[in-house]
């Protein structure tokens, strides 16, 4: 079965024993009443599709009260959703996919998402929703027919679309978690199919996090070990110039969600669970500097 298909019927029930007073049994109720987002057939796009339908999973669970209550960075739920919009509509006009309301003006993340959250504070949740699934849908239809490797611009940096999907992806991901830890309500990991590709972009910006961070990594290496379900290892240069690892001068293991989730901003580098070996000093700085790319 598609992956994004059993994150309905088989993930949200993953776990057969149900707490009192968990709010899963809704929250399947509203997954089989959603309208279920558009799963690009490119598999390259997936993992963000299987992150939109579990937020919007989610979302049908959520009644009058949960809209109103903070989430993150002083959002609520509605303007939460009004940002992942916001970004969604960002990667879509940098591919000519459509944008949907309000019409751009700022070009810029932060910019954007205030201009989206403005609109959507004047309307119901419920439009805000839809607003959001019709602006992934629109992005996932368009994905399907492009070239993975073909360039895209958002919010100043240039990747390969395929990378700014997966930010995406990850970026939902971290979201969704942050609304059904309010809510009380626990979500599964993505399908380990999703898991390794989001894991292998966080692996691969890590010359860049150090980067920004004033740490220049070059001609050092290192080996991270992603344990878990989709994880794996990878050997790093940690120079954004260096075209090839040499020999490890650090080992860093850690599982692989807790590791995506440092990467997009949530956990303490500082007391972040990790095996490190090697040259320590240069391990806590990855660690350290991982999350310089992740923003609200």
């Amino acid at each position: 079965m598609d992956p994004v298909e059993r994150l309905f019927l088989d993930a949200l029930m993953e776990d057969p024993a149900v707490p009192v007073g968990s709010l899963r049994p809704q929250l399947l109720a509203g997954a089989r009443a959603r309208r279920r987002p558009a799963a690009p057939t490119a598999g390259w796009a997936r993992p963000y599709a299987g992150r939109v339908a579990a937020m919007d999973a989610l979302l049908a669970s959520a009644v009058d009260d949960d809209w109103s209550r903070v989430i993150v960075e002083g959002w609520t739920l509605q303007e939460l959703v009004a940002h992942l919009a916001a970004k969604d509509g960002l990667l879509a006009a940098s591919v000519g996919a459509p944008v949907l309301s309000p019409p751009p003006a700022a070009s810029d993340g932060a910019g954007r998402t205030a201009d989206v959250q403005a609109y959507e504070r004047a309307r119901s949740p419920e439009q805000t929703r839809r607003d959001w699934r019709a602006q992934a849908d629109a992005l996932c239809r368009h994905l399907d027919g492009l070239d993975p490797a073909r360039p895209a611009t958002v919010d100043g940096m240039e990747a390969a679309v395929r990378d700014h999907v997966l930010a995406r992806s990850l970026e939902t991901w971290v979201h969704t978690a942050d609304a059904a830890t309010t809510a009380g309500i626990r979500l599964p990991d993505p399908v380990p199919e999703h898991i390794r590709p989001t894991a292998d972009l966080c692996a691969r910006l890590l010359p860049w996090t150090m980067l920004l961070s004033g740490l220049d990594g070059s001609g050092r290496t290192l080996l991270l070990t992603l344990t878990g379900a989709g994880g794996g290892e990878w050997r790093i240069p940690l120079g954004v110039s260096d075209t090839a690892p040499g020999t490890p001068d650090a080992h860093v293991t850690a599982d692989v969600v807790a590791f995506c989730f440092l990467l997009g901003g949530r956990g303490e580098p500082d007391t972040f669970p990790a095996e490190l070996t090697g040259d320590l000093a240069l391990a806590r700085d990855v660690l350290t500097t991982a999350p310089a790319l992740s923003g609200p």
